[in-house]
């Protein structure tokens, strides 16, 4: 399954509408993720037009009630489990590779065999891809539209799951 990922759209308060060149990258996504800060829905019926669309919602939206928006997806593909949230769930210096990996491990024992393979989220503005602790694969795709805050084209994600795999990519939007 191959799935488009995003974050921090902020539209229409950073930018009237999504990058166009979204639409050549998530081609032939089977489903786009957006791990929120969203702020309008009409975002989400954009995407839609490109393939199905998961939302989670992020710190700053108020959006009216919408079926694929929730605080957090807890998704089955391929026997890899994948939670969408806005937020990292665990300490942000997990990510950001000032914690052990021991650290995070011990961490991931309180949700036992609940811990996910792969974890989608957004709320930095900072694109990341990581393998951490015990193969779990960490992936912030930073913003298409503010990305580190800055008001200039940003990153998306792109998502390849195989039986019982998954690679992430970042790719930088030109």
């Amino acid at each position: 399954m191959r799935i488009g990922l995003l974050s921090d759209t902020h539209i229409p308060d950073v930018a009237t509408a999504l990058p166009h060149q979204l639409e050549a990258v998530f081609h032939g996504v089977d489903l786009i993720l957006h791990a929120g800060d969203i702020y309008a829905s009409s975002v989400l019926d954009h995407l839609e037009r490109i393939a199905p669309v998961l939302a989670a919602e992020g710190d700053d939206d108020y959006l009216p009630r919408d079926r694929r928006v929730r605080p957090k997806h807890v998704l089955d593909i391929d026997g890899l489990t994948l939670w969408l949230l806005h937020e990292f769930p665990f300490d942000w210096r997990f990510v950001s590779g000032s914690r052990s990996e021991g650290e995070l491990a011990e961490a991931l024992k309180f949700y036992g065999s609940d811990a996910p393979d792969i974890t989608i989220f957004g709320h930095s503005h900072r694109a990341i891809v990581r393998h951490a602790a015990q193969g779990m694969l960490l992936v912030n795709p930073g913003s298409p539209t503010l990305p580190r805050y800055e008001r200039c084209l940003g990153t998306v994600g792109i998502l390849n799951i195989t039986s019982g795999g998954a690679e992430a990519q970042l790719v930088q939007l030109e």
